[in-house]
């Protein structure tokens, strides 16, 4: 939900402007309130905006527009906009390169010229003065950039692309078959895929996939995602005829992940259920024949099972079973009972995040405190080297097949644009592979790790990017960014569209809460279920650390997060009203109630909780944006942002919200609804879709807090 950008103008500071925001000039754009009430567990809940929930109705389609319409007549007012706006296009137009594969002795990557909407994928021999070849140019399938590649998977010949299209950002992917060597792309198309991936088989004759049924006309956007089934598609032949794998009609809410290992005798199924990091572990021997059984290795959902690689019946598997912050293990299928299990890196006070097993070498990359650690092990975990990484910095990569001796591998931090390394396992050398051209001085900036006590005293790691000459004097606007869900780690990571705010004299802070994975499940389950209100005081006490160290002030701090976020952020801001400044809740799930109702909402009840049992009803109930509304209460300026073509936050979660919010307001502060149009959840947004976004949410700020942006 978040990506990079620079700016080659000086420097700018802030200076106060206007006391306070104006109110809306207009009154809003009515919103019908009807009588709709529901009786769940005894209590009578009103929902007056449900008809919002048929997107497709004259009603609501009125209603959209004509948000649409006022939020766009506010913004054109605000001066800073296109000042902004020019900053950001400045800023995005660099070259960015993505994270290269080595397959047959050919490197295939990615690539962004300046200001493309879509990277650009290539691919050429891996060796010194190599040709390169275009492979597949997304921004050549629509003219708004709004097509674009969802994944992609390379035959282990390096002959084959398959590729998914995703349009308008929908998560529902169509894919397809390219020669690499001619660009052909052939007669292939398999659709109705949603969460999957392709692997291809030894031979290349085809690949394994899931899919779903498809919707009904009309739903596709709305309908709930069940029944997921895993096929094998034979090239050259339709869709029609694509062989069942497996399928387990007994478990709808089942989902399934395919992949065949590198030695090309098994094919491993991961097993999901809704959101939970818990899955089971299903294996086929391919060497068996066709008609061998899938076996159910781990199918008790009992923890997290991620395949790493094998020696033959050998697995290592990365787990948290008994181990809050995981560790990697092995078992073998042909002794699978647990007795059995040899540990080979066991637990450690760091997060485990990833293992990759290349050259009869794991790369353990593992989270201190939320910033990265990487070292390599031989086969029995004995440590071997440790992989430096700047300081609060993230890697990524390490990718490759078990039979490789080289891999590549990113780094990156919140003042640090990345650079692409090439490493040599048997040496242990790191060489530059590509760095970005990024003109500004970032030595302006500086990055620091803080801790702050939440509500309960708990201890929470929170990153401040500033100029390393701001005030700690609470005059510096700061965005304060927040997720805290689904065990996902905020770790650094740099943005473009960051330092464009950091240059204009903000501040950037990142709160590692509860819910997130950057100490293990227990760090999960502590912002989990009954347990969700914890994150939202985490939040909570993160801006008020900001201000009662004076790095910000109420005045001055802004808070915005997305998808999960950006539940957290308008759950903050029903609770807290008085705190922020501005708040922009972005794809939020802000129904608590029907979330679980719309596409593949039913997957995070266990995250949030199953609003049919009456216990997590009462906590949903307490604190659910949507039913947490009141009338009459004096809101911060609110800039609510959705996209029509959210096939994972269905949109009318942000209407509703926003519908309520603008009804409920009693102060000045305007409550604006964003809504994009062709876009989604945010995965494939074009660059000029997140610069004309960045522009609008970065003015509304700046005017929220009663700045405005000057050259020094």
């Amino acid at each position: 939900m978040m990506q990079s950008a620079h700016w080659l103008l000086p420097a700018v500071c802030l200076l106060m402007s206007s006391p306070a925001p104006s109110p809306a000039a207009e009154p809003y754009p009515p919103a019908r309130r009807d009588a709709t009430v529901e009786m769940l567990h005894g209590v009578a809940v009103g929902d007056p905006y449900r008809w919002m929930e048929e997107l497709d109705s004259a009603e609501t389609q009125d209603w959209v527009k004509a948000q649409q319409t006022y939020t766009d007549a506010f913004l054109k007012k605000l001066p800073q906009r296109e000042e902004i706006r020019t900053r950001l296009k400045a800023a995005m137009d660099y070259d960015k390169h993505g994270l290269p594969q080595l397959i047959a002795g050919r490197l295939f990557y990615s690539r962004r010229t300046g200001l493309q909407n879509q990277p650009v994928r290539y691919w050429r021999e891996d060796k010194e003065g190599a040709e390169e070849h275009l492979l597949l140019d997304a921004n050549t399938l629509s003219e708004d950039g709004t097509v674009s590649i969802s994944g992609s998977a390379i035959s282990d010949d390096g002959r084959l692309l398959a590729y998914g299209l995703s349009t308008s950002g929908s998560d529902w992917n169509v894919w397809h078959v390219m020669e690499v060597d001619t660009g052909k792309t052939l007669p292939d198309k398999i659709e109705w895929v949603k969460f999957s991936g392709a692997s291809w088989a030894p031979d290349s004759s085809g690949f394994y996939y899931s899919r779903y049924a498809e919707p009904a006309p009309g739903q596709a956007l709305k309908d709930t995602n069940l029944n997921q089934k895993v096929y094998f598609h034979q090239l050259g032949q339709s869709q029609s005829q694509d062989t069942l794998i497996y399928e387990r009609p007994d478990h709808p809410k089942w989902g399934f992940s395919a992949g065949v290992t590198d030695d090309e005798r098994f094919l491993i199924l991961s097993v999901w259920e809704g959101s939970s990091s818990k899955n089971a572990l299903f294996y086929r021997d391919l060497q068996a024949g066709p008609a061998s059984p899938v076996i159910e290795l781990l199918k008790d959902f009992d923890a997290q099972y991620d395949f790493v690689g094998n020696e033959g019946s050998v697995f290592y598997l990365l787990t948290d079973r008994d181990a809050s912050r995981r560790k990697l293990i092995a078992v073998d299928v042909t002794t699978p009972d647990p007795t059995q299990w040899r540990t080979i890196l066991p637990e450690g006070k760091s997060t485990l995040q990833s293992v990759s097993y290349l050259n009869g070498q794991f790369i353990a990359q593992a989270m201190v405190d939320a910033h990265d650690d990487v070292r390599v092990h031989d086969r029995d975990g004995k440590e071997l080297r440790q992989i430096s990484i700047p300081d609060l910095g993230s890697a990524g990569g390490f990718g490759g097949r078990q039979d490789d001796s080289q891999t590549f591998y990113a780094v990156t931090g919140y003042t640090n644009p990345g650079a692409i390394y090439r490493y040599d396992l048997p040496t242990g050398t790191s060489t530059l592979f590509w760095e970005p051209a990024f003109p500004v001085d970032l030595d302006a900036y500086t990055t620091e790790l803080v801790f702050y006590p939440s509500k309960d005293g708990t201890r929470i790691p929170l990153f401040i990017t500033r100029r390393k000459d701001a005030p700690r004097d609470g005059s510096v606007p700061t965005l304060l960014y927040g997720y805290g869900g689904f065990n996902i780690s905020l770790t650094p990571g740099f943005s473009a569209g960051i330092t464009v705010w950091l240059e204009l004299g903000g501040a950037y802070a990142v709160a590692c809460l509860r819910g997130g994975g950057e100490y293990g499940e227990d760090w999960h389950k502590a912002g989990q279920r009954l347990k969700k209100q914890t994150v939202f005081d985490d939040f909570i006490a993160a801006g008020e650390y900001l201000i009662q160290e004076k790095y910000t002030s109420q005045e001055k701090l802004v808070i915005s997060g997305g998808s999960n976020g950006g539940l957290l952020v308008a759950a903050c801001v029903n609770q807290r009203p008085d705190l922020f400044a501005a708040a922009c809740p972005d794809v939020g799930v802000m129904d608590m109630l029907r979330f679980q109702t719309f596409t593949i909402g039913w997957a995070w009840q266990e995250e949030y909780g199953f609003p049919d049992q009456e216990a997590d009803f009462k906590n949903l109930m307490g604190y659910s944006p949507y039913h947490n509304v009141k009338a009459g209460t004096h809101y911060p300026p609110m800039l609510i942002e959705t996209a029509d073509h959210d096939d994972r936050v269905f949109p009318a979660h942000s209407f509703k919200y926003g519908a309520a919010m603008q009804h409920a307001q009693a102060g000045d502060a305007p409550i604006l609804m964003r809504i994009e149009t062709k876009a989604g959840h945010g995965g494939g947004t074009p660059t000029a879709k997140i610069i004309e976004s960045l522009a609008d949410e970065y003015a509304f700020y700046l005017h929220s807090v009663g700045h405005a942006a000057k050259a020094k």
